[in-house]
């Protein structure tokens, strides 16, 4: 008989770890795998913070770039509000530095990042991060960025400028005298506002000039800077070059012993984490990722991916190696993050893929049957997953409230109120035609509730017509935030293209469709179907970007899930429209100098 052996992808609140053989298991400090050599330690005690020294040598500080360069991803703007919701996922993860975007981008960024330093910089928890706010080198930028992060009890300004000779020739047009004197004076300029925790970045790193980089990074070390960030920008290195790099500059900045060194790796050639780890292995002690390794071009080194690489192998191959992650909470910002930014994450992604504990060979089912460290060198539960057959609550059409509750608190997902009234509504909707709710199917639908920007409309009804005989047509009724209804009819060429030319009737702002893609949450005819939508304004909400300079029209994208394809459709459409809507009406009422601050819950 076939055996399947399967983990749900389902995040999970941190509670003590479910049973395991008791060799598996131990407390807070270490799991020691019984039949594996390899001793995987759990985060440790988190020193003190002092901006340019860390006490324990051993010590990691992971910083974290999802709302800044996560969010330079095509399609991945995010609202202020969602990017609240990320930097307190992000606090709870146990990270060391939030940087929270570039304020100097847009008038929005800079209100997110104000907001983010306000609320999550003075948060009364154990662990308090350091908000942290991107710069170009020059005044204006930095200005910006301080008003944006001063209110934080630990601010810092993040300042950068090329170093790499292409660079220097094409992009800036500046002599490598004139870098030096520009990232020297601008560093000090940071440190002249009161900021105590400055750090530098000579961009392109990994092709600039070894000589040249020694040089001004000494010059920056004597303006006040703290922290060393070292970008292979481009992903060009190797892990024993980049490696080595680290080494070279320890080994040779003047003034090197007074700041932290840090990586900033990028994944153009794969190689982001090998690197990441490479430079930790060399002296780096900042390690700068990003949830789901999302990112300009080919993305970021994943966070997920190097803490889990440091706790499985830090105390074994780097010399005892350890951040202050808490590692359950990976789960969750891993999903927060995919669905806010409408990146999905490819099924055989380490450690937070759909397929990363999923066993389909048969080799593979007998050894996990006879014990779970034969093919598993984490435990699923380690990163915030139950197993599904770990599970007591199964939900069907019969399910009450209470029983609905406990199990999307079992999941990670603690809604109340009206939140919880809606998704009922939606569940027993979907309970009435299937036999079974999964638990991806309740992930979806959750998704679809939770991680949603502000409404500004709201879908109430649509009905369509479709076939061979005739043009589809599609009728589709909105509700606004002031509560008005309103309808509105349409033909297209299916009823999916219909029902959205009824929504751009009703909405009248004027978009292109940029990107749909759907998919089935769970097999069977009867699955819930997500879809997925990128749309951009004729309009659009234009940002500065931060490593060109060029200015950028943003991209909006749309979730929604339902068990009828349209409906999926036209929420995920609305999804969309309520980000782009809700981004101008922020920026106009900035613009105005009556900016409001958001407080969610």
């Amino acid at each position: 008989m076939a055996v399947s052996v399967y983990i749900s992808r389902r995040p999970f609140t941190p509670q003590p770890l479910p049973r395991r053989p008791a060799a598996a298991l131990c407390a807070s400090t270490s799991i020691n795998f019984r039949h594996a050599p390899s001793l995987v330690r759990c985060s440790l005690h988190r020193p003190e913070y002092i901006p340019s020294h860390i006490p324990d040598p051993r010590y990691v500080r992971i910083f974290d770039t999802t709302l800044r360069d996560g969010e330079q991803s095509p399609g991945a703007t995010m609202t202020t509000k969602e990017k609240l919701d990320i930097a307190r996922q992000l606090a709870r993860l146990g990270v060391d530095i939030i940087e929270a975007g570039f304020p100097a981008s847009s008038d929005a960024d800079f209100d997110a990042v104000r907001l983010i330093a306000q609320e999550v910089g003075n948060a009364e928890c154990d662990h308090v991060p350091v908000i942290c706010g991107l710069a170009r080198c020059n005044k204006r930028d930095i200005d910006r960025a301080w008003e944006a992060v001063k209110g934080a009890n630990k601010p810092r300004i993040h300042t950068f400028i090329a170093t790499s000779e292409i660079h220097m020739t094409y992009k800036l047009k500046m002599s490598p005298e004139q870098v030096i004197d520009k990232a020297r004076s601008m560093v000090a300029y940071a440190r002249s506002l009161g900021c105590d925790d400055v750090e530098f970045s000579p961009e392109d790193a990994g092709r600039s000039d070894r000589g040249f980089l020694y040089q001004i990074l000494g010059e920056v070390i004597n303006a006040g800077a703290t922290t060393l960030n070292i970008p292979d920008t481009v992903g060009y290195t190797l892990p024993n070059e980049f490696g080595q790099l680290i080494a070279d500059i320890k080994a040779n900045t003047p003034g090197i012993e007074n700041v932290v060194i840090s990586t900033h790796c990028q994944n153009d050639l794969g190689l982001s984490t090998a690197n990441t780890l490479a430079g930790a292995q060399a002296g780096a002690r900042q390690l700068e990722v990003t949830i789901n390794g999302i990112g300009e071009r080919a993305g970021n080194a994943s966070l997920e991916e190097v803490v889990m690489a440091l706790k499985c192998r830090g105390g074994q191959l780097l010399d005892g190696l350890y951040t202050g992650i808490n590692t359950q909470h990976i789960t969750m910002a891993s999903k927060m993050v995919e669905e806010y930014s409408g990146l999905r994450v490819q099924p055989h992604k380490a450690i937070v893929g759909a397929n990363a504990f999923a066993h389909e060979s048969g080799i593979h089912q007998d050894g996990m049957l006879k014990h779970k460290t034969t093919y598993e060198i984490i435990s699923p539960e380690e990163i915030g997953l139950l197993r599904s057959n770990e599970s007591g609550i199964v939900l069907g059409k019969l399910s009450g409230r209470h029983a609905l509750k406990a199990k999307i608190l079992e999941l990670g997902f603690d809604i109340d109120g009206k939140d919880l009234d809606d998704l009922f509504v939606r569940f027993k909707t979907i309970a009435g035609n299937k036999k079974i709710i999964t638990d991806d199917d309740l992930i979806a639908l959750v998704a679809d509730e939770v991680f949603q920007p502000l409404v500004v409309w709201k879908l109430e009804d649509v009905q369509v017509t479709c076939g061979t005989l005739g043009l589809s047509t599609a009728t589709v009724k909105l509700t606004d935030a002031n509560g008005n209804e309103h309808i509105a009819c349409s033909v297209g060429t299916g009823p999916v293209d219909a029902a959205y030319k009824a929504v751009d009737l009703i909405v009248k702002v004027p978009v292109t469709l940029l990107e749909y893609s759907m998919n089935a949450v769970t097999e069977g005819i009867d699955a819930i179907a997500t879809t997925r939508v990128l749309i951009r304004g004729e309009n659009s909400a234009e940002a500065t970007h931060a490593l060109t300079g060029e200015t950028i029209n943003r991209a909006f994208s749309g979730t929604g899930a339902a068990m009828d394809i349209v409906i999926s459709s036209v929420r995920a459409y609305i999804g969309a429209l309520n980000k782009l809507v809700g981004f101008w009406d922020r920026l106009e009422t900035s613009n105005s100098g009556e900016a409001k601050v958001l407080h969610t819950a």
